[in-house]
Order: structure tokens, then sequence, then C-alpha cells
């Protein structure tokens, strides 16, 4: 990454306009985000969706990647996932029918057109999507007797549900606008943001706490004092190193790729030779990226929402109650700490492994088709010295990228496991839970994102400043 170029870039007008551009998009985006949805009293609505983040994994990484948009109950509340959801399947539905395949690979107009209904798709997700959670919300409501006035007329549901479709159509246009800049992927640029807009509260409330010295100062060498807080001191310290080494690890992990070298075979057409050269063919480490993570939360949140409905008409039903206790993310707040760590407490965090595990092997197996790439390496006279094209390619392929899952996929894993091991480690040495804000999930898409942006902004900085190396 070249910074200087990209530094030097900045006195390009157009550059400079592409850049302010989706600056200004993100602060309409965070403007959006404190809308409230016009349906009954906005704060009796937030203690209900306290409780639903509280209770269910799922409520809490939705209001992650909607930049808090679920907590204050906001129009954005449905945020992106209806788009993304139609874009896994629009996917799925490209490698499972051959018509969509052919058009996925006519070019541009195919793909322009498979974009068209991928938005489409989306207006009746967000739909669906609003009517579910506006029905969560209540039914919460109605489940803790929560007080205040709230009105939930045919009127009043069909004008929340349009606010948060509009919300959330406004929010993928926008997405769409900051793709056209060419400085980055929309899409992943608003969830960036979105989870970003959350660190500044975390930040005040660490220093908040680091210098509350009602309970004492820091002493170094017995000599120097410090204002602050000697538990939160050392406490944040702690964090502060940890996040950086999981930083450095999650980069390193995300560049890591198998370079595999391309020979072209020369031919001779005429009085001119073409190939007899060599490329490069990079195979990413983690090729799925964090998809497989969002499935398996996915996954995860159906079992305890299920049993979650099932106690609102039945409280005295054990398997619902198991239901709920087997499949909630365990956190600060449910951990017994009393009994100290149970044998239920380890069921969530396993099976989500399992999943990450699983949904990596299968979403690359959709992402890479080894088939494809050989077949095209054979049109174009492209071999890899010592394979015979075809089938041995094919399979040389699909046994080196399995063998990269296998450690993509457990790496990816234990990243999206950090919270609950940081928070075992706490209860067999301090008998209480740390109860990070900061997820492994989190950590994962800021890294991700922030770095495929980069390598964008380089490469245009380098298109406007390609004259100046003339």
């Amino acid at each position: 990454m070249n910074f200087k170029t990209i530094f030097k870039s900045f006195k390009n007008k157009d550059m400079r306009k592409r850049i302010f551009a989706v600056v200004g998009i993100l602060v309409a985006y965070r403007f959006l985000a404190h809308i409230p949805v016009p349906l009954g009293d906005r704060e009796t609505f937030q203690q209900a969706i306290h409780n639903f983040i509280e209770g269910s994994d799922f409520g809490g990484f939705i209001n992650l990647i909607s930049g808090g948009s679920l907590t204050t109950f906001s129009i954005l509340l449905v945020g992106i996932s209806p788009y993304i959801t139609a874009s896994i399947v629009m996917q799925l539905l490209t490698k499972a029918i051959p018509r969509m395949e052919e058009l996925n690979n006519d070019g541009e107009v195919g793909r322009r057109k498979i974009s068209q209904w991928t938005r489409m798709l989306a207006v009746p997700l967000a739909v669906l999507q609003s009517v579910a959670y506006i029905f969560i919300l209540s039914q919460e409501l109605l489940a803790t007797n929560t007080g205040g006035d709230i009105e939930m007329s045919f009127q009043s549901w069909a004008l929340a549900v349009t606010s948060m479709t509009a919300g959330s159509i406004i929010l993928m246009w926008l997405g769409e606008l900051i793709t056209e800049q060419g400085i980055g992927n929309g899409i992943s640029t608003v969830i960036l943001c979105s989870i970003v807009s959350s660190l500044p509260k975390v930040v005040i409330e660490f220093a908040s706490a680091l210098f509350d010295t009602s309970a004492g100062t820091l002493s170094l060498f017995g000599w120097l004092e410090l204002p602050v807080n000697p538990t939160m001191f050392w406490t944040t310290l702690g964090v502060v190193i940890g996040i950086v080494l999981v930083l450095y690890i999650l980069i390193k992990i995300n560049e890591a790729q198998r370079i595999i070298t391309i020979n072209y075979a020369k031919r001779v057409r005429g009085n001119s030779a073409y190939g007899g050269i060599k490329s490069i063919m990079p195979i990413k480490l983690i090729a799925a990226g964090v998809v497989p993570v969002i499935f398996a939360v996915a996954f995860l949140s159906v079992p305890a929402f299920i049993g979650q409905l099932i106690l609102r008409a039945d409280q005295n039903s054990d398997i619902a109650a198991t239901m709920v206790s087997w499949f909630s993310a365990p956190s600060a707040s449910n951990f017994n700490k009393e009994v100290g760590l149970q044998g239920k407490d380890f069921i969530y965090p396993t099976l989500y492994f399992i999943l990450v595990v699983m949904f990596t092997y299968f979403y690359t197996s959709i992402v890479f088709n080894a088939q494809e790439i050989s077949e095209n390496l054979q049109k174009q006279g492209g071999f890899i010295e010592g394979v015979r094209p075809g089938k041995q390619t094919e399979k040389y392929f699909s046994g080196l990228v399995n063998r990269l899952n296998l450690f993509g996929a457990f790496s990816l894993g234990v990243i999206a496991m950090l919270p609950y091991i940081v928070d075992y480690i706490f209860i067999v040495t301090t008998g209480t839970p740390l109860g990070l804000s900061i997820s492994g999930t989190g950590l994962l898409i800021v890294v991700t994102v922030a770095l495929e942006n980069m390598r964008q902004i380089n490469s245009r900085a380098l298109m406007v400043t390609y004259d100046d190396y003339q």
C-alpha cells in the first residue's frame, strides 16, 4: 500500500470529488439512523429492543451491522440484511439454475440483469423482515408487561412497515452510490461505518471508568501517582494489547494466499507468436470471507427464537426453555456466577464453531469453482507445471482449496469465538466474565472491508497520478 501516492492523489479534483461524495453519503446514512419508526412510544420499544438484544445473539449481531439502528428503533432497523440475503439467494440460484449461470457468463449485460433481480428480491424480503421485527418487539412488550402508549392498529402497522422498508431500500441505494464512486464496495462500506460508529461510545465508557478515582489511584514504582483507576488501567491496557494482536493476526490471515504459477503455451499464428509467458493465480486462505459467520449466527438463532415464541404462548414448556437455554449465546448477563461454568455453556460455542467450519467449506465451493477455472485455463492454453490440463488440473485445485480451507475454516471459527474464549478465561481466573462488546466477527468485518477499500483507493490513486511518473 503506497500511502504517499494516495495522499498525492488528493490534489486531483476528481479524486477529491469521489472521496467527499462517499463521506457525504455516510454522513447522510448516520443522520437517517436516528430517525425513529412512527409506531407508538419510542422509549417503550427501545426497552423491548434492549431485552431482545440481551436474550438473542442474532439480535446483537443485527444491531452491530446496523450501526445501532436496532437500539434507537430507527427506520434503518432492518438495515441492508434483505439485500445481503437476496444476494446470497441469487448466488445460490446462479449455481443451481443453468439458465442463470449462462446469463451470468454473458458479460456485463447479464450481470446487470441479475443485479436488478437481486434488488427486486430485496424489497419483499425487507417487507417480511419489517413485519417480523415489529411482531417480535410487540410480543416482547406483551411478555415483559412493559407499560407505555402503543397503537397497534392496521394503519400503524402499515406506516411502520412502509417506513422500515423504505429505510432499507434507501440504504441499499446509498450503498450503490458509494460503489459507483469506485473507491470501495458500497454495501461493505456501510457495514464498516455501522460497526465503527459504535466505537466512540465504547471508548467513552472505558475512559469514564478509567478516570474514576473513587476506588483509589494507580501508583507506579512507588513514587509516580497516576489519576486513574488501578483495576481499569490494567484491564484497558490488556484489552488494547489484545485488540492490537488480534488485528495483526486478522490482517495476516485475511491477506494470506497461495500463489500458483500458470504457464501459457506458445502459439504461432501467421507471423505472430502468442503465449510462452508465465502468470500467477493467487488463492486466498479464507475465500469465503465473513459469510460463513453470518450463516452460522442466523442458523443458530432460529431454535432460540422458536423457543421464545413457544414460551410466550406456554411459559411452562420445558422443551422451549431447553431450546432457549441451549441455543442462546453465553454472555455476561446469563452466566450463572454462583455455579460457574456448566455443560450447557459450551453447547452454543461448540455448535457455532462446527457450523462456521461447515459453512466455510460450503460457501468456498460456491465462490471457487475448480471445474470452471480448469476449463478456462485449458481454453486459454494455460497449465500448471507438472499437472495435466483438464481433469487433473481440476483435481489439483480441489485438493489445494480443501487443504487451505482446513486451516482457514478453523481460524475463522476461532476468531468468531474470541468473545466466548475471553469470557471463559475470566470466569476460570476471576469468577466473572469480562463481557466484551467488541466481537471477533466485528473485527473481522472491519479488517476485511478496510483492506479491500484501501486497495481500491490505492488503485485509483495510481491511475490519477500515472502521468506524474512519465
